[in-house]
């Protein structure tokens, strides 16, 4: 089969096998057919294709992109509040939430504290971290269900880390799956080629969206900012072997914060009818969350998500060296890791320090396990996201 120049290499021998459908675009640059890989030169990965006349190879000009993962940090608020400090305001005390859960403690935002400076010093530590200046950073993703303004905090982050030269910053909402989403983004980006450095940032400040009197969600949630940075390298260095990513809108009603309107006197139209105009003033509920229909679809969805991005990358669950869940409650990642037959000691889990951060649970985890020695470079990760939305996803990936 040709390519897009009418081209292709022939078979690489050296290749290792990967279980794959007849027909499939898996990766960078490389086409499978009869489960038998070739690397495809596309005009759009050719430099000066156009200029050659028929008769010249191509091959020397390939442009073959992939992605790692180079640089980690985190930041959390200066309060921590234990289940201790929240049985003082609801009826609740330590051991009823942390057999439920799992977690002891949580951070939450507090004085003159933002997201936008969490997310930002979070980032800052990734780039110490892969000794990449700001000035060479291409693009920022911030991901995140809370920013601190309504139109994205993405640009204040690049402007709080001093990127002069203006790279593209936005955000993605996409709870508390936005990380996972952020990195395959990332590379997206990164194998489309114009992009080499892509900082993806975690951060949520759920507190903001907690009824505090509410015993069964305000002990789930902390506040946090994670992020890595996404470096393009030759497709053999690869670190993003397989994705899987979902929705299900039909479930929205099981976890959701709905936008609600605040009373306002009644105006008259031109005719002397009420119609309504100007709207009324809006704000966001609190956190609404059926905790069963919520656990039920996390322990069905997130192996099932897992299994297929392994079979994608031609690898099995004995091949991961760690597997990283969002950090939502430790019954779910228990059931979960049963599911795929992964032991206690290959889970990464500091939900009992920080509660459910959302976006910034996987990459907060992520970093404290990286700065401990834990998670060494070559080791490879089943990563996975799940939420509102319903949102959910996974990715493997290996680290450095």
């Amino acid at each position: 089969m040709a390519s897009a120049s009418g081209l292709y290499t022939p078979t690489l021998p050296n290749m290792k096998r990967r279980f794959t459908p007849s027909i499939g675009i898996y990766r960078s640059g490389f086409w499978f057919s009869e489960g038998v890989s070739k690397r495809v030169l596309c005009s759009s990965t050719v430099q000066g294709a156009d200029k050659l006349a028929p008769s010249e190879s191509r091959v020397p000009r390939l442009v073959s992109r992939g992605c790692k993962l180079v640089g980690c940090g985190s930041a959390v608020p200066c309060l921590q509040i234990s289940n201790d400090d929240l049985a003082k305001i609801v009826d609740t005390n330590d051991e009823w939430i942390s057999i439920r859960t799992g977690i002891r403690n949580r951070r939450v935002l507090s004085g003159r504290e933002s997201l936008t400076v969490l997310a930002a010093e979070a980032a800052k530590k990734a780039l110490e971290m892969a000794e990449v200046d700001p000035d060479d950073v291409d693009l920022v993703l911030m991901c995140t269900s809370t920013p601190d303004d309504l139109f994205g905090s993405a640009p204040q982050i690049q402007k709080a880390l001093g990127c002069k030269n203006n790279p593209l910053a936005y955000d993605i909402t996409a709870a508390c799956s936005g990380f996972v989403l952020g990195l395959v983004s990332a590379a997206c980006h990164i194998r489309g080629g114009g992009f080499k450095n892509v900082l993806v940032i975690g951060a949520d400040a759920l507190s903001r969206h907690v009824d505090w009197t509410d015993r069964g969600s305000c002990i789930l949630f902390g506040d946090a900012a994670g992020a890595v940075l996404v470096q393009a390298c030759d497709s053999e260095e690869d670190g993003l072997f397989a994705f899987d990513l979902h929705s299900d809108g039909e479930g929205q009603r099981h976890l959701k914060a709905t936008i609600r309107e605040n009373e306002t006197d009644h105006v008259l139209g031109t005719n002397g009818s009420a119609v309504g105009f100007p709207p009324k003033n809006s704000s966001f509920s609190c956190i609404q969350m059926n905790g069963k229909e919520v656990f039920r679809f996390a322990v069905r969805v997130v192996p099932q998500s897992i299994e297929c991005a392994l079979e994608k990358s031609g690898l099995t669950g004995s091949n991961i060296d760690w597997l990283l869940l969002h950090q939502a409650n430790q019954r779910i990642i228990d059931a979960v890791a049963t599911r795929l037959e992964v032991p206690s000691e290959r889970i990464l889990s500091n939900l009992a320090n920080y509660g459910n951060t959302s976006a910034a649970s996987v990459p907060l985890a992520l970093d404290e396990a990286v700065r401990s020695g834990k998670v060494r470079t070559g080791h490879t990760i089943a990563a996975a996201g799940f939420g509102a939305g319903l949102t959910w996803g996974s990715a493997i990936i290996r680290w450095g």
